[in-house]
């Protein structure tokens, strides 16, 4: 029997991938999570799990970062990741950064199938007009190696990157999350030094090629 967590914030949509699987395969457990941290806890308490179908924008997963952080701590674990954008560029990343399939949450539930058997069988699936995808060479691992930097930051650290992508000052970011602004700035420098940079303008085009999501408020601790 094959075990499948199902990770994505809408029940609506949970249950439509729940009653997928269960008209795909006979014989499936199903476990399920409505945030990125609820996936944690799910991985950890179902390590025997045999696959992790994860809502690229679910609450708490931070575009690719939730991604990046799961295939390092579970790097046998294929991941499918489930979006409502299909646009080739994300498609791309995604698999680049080890996914085992991209599926766009338009897919007809018989695609949906398919695209987990294939994934259970070992192979790597995307929508069939994208499987020209699989087939060009990756890029360089400089996205790869950045987002695993990124993903290093403390949640009140990402929140104040996010900020800076989005031109904030630091008395507007000091202001939302109640601190001052050298505890503003002790942030600052703590990214600079994770991310390997010396300026607020090389962290924004750093930050800029992640597609960074905003934060969750309640996934955020000072």
């Amino acid at each position: 029997m094959a075990k499948l967590i199902v990770a994505d914030d809408h029940p609506l949509f949970r249950n439509a991938l729940i009653n997928a699987i269960s008209h795909t395969f006979a014989a499936t457990s199903t476990v399920e999570a409505d945030s990125f941290e609820g996936t944690c806890t799910a991985l950890e308490a179902n390590p025997d799990a045999d696959l992790l179908l994860l809502d690229l924008h679910m609450p708490g997963n931070c575009g690719f970062l939730g991604l990046i952080q799961l295939k390092k701590e579970y790097p046998v674990l294929p991941i499918v990741v489930i979006s409502a954008s299909d646009d080739p560029d994300v498609v791309k990343r995604v698999i680049n950064f080890g996914a085992s399939a991209f599926i766009p949450k338009s897919a007809h539930p018989v695609e949906i199938g398919k695209a987990l058997q294939a994934v259970l069988d070992g192979d790597t699936w995307v929508p069939p007009g994208m499987r020209h995808l699989l087939t060009q060479r990756p890029g360089d691992d400089s996205d790869t190696d950045l987002a695993a930097k990124v993903a290093q930051l403390t949640p009140q650290q990402y929140k104040v990157l996010y900020y800076l992508t989005e031109g904030w000052l630091n008395k507007q970011i000091a202001y939302d999350l109640n601190i001052s602004e050298a505890t503003v700035k002790a942030h600052m420098t703590a990214i600079f030094r994770k991310l390997g940079v010396a300026t607020r303008t090389q962290v924004v085009i750093l930050a800029q090629r992640l597609q960074l999501e905003p934060p969750v408020d309640k996934a955020l601790k000072s």
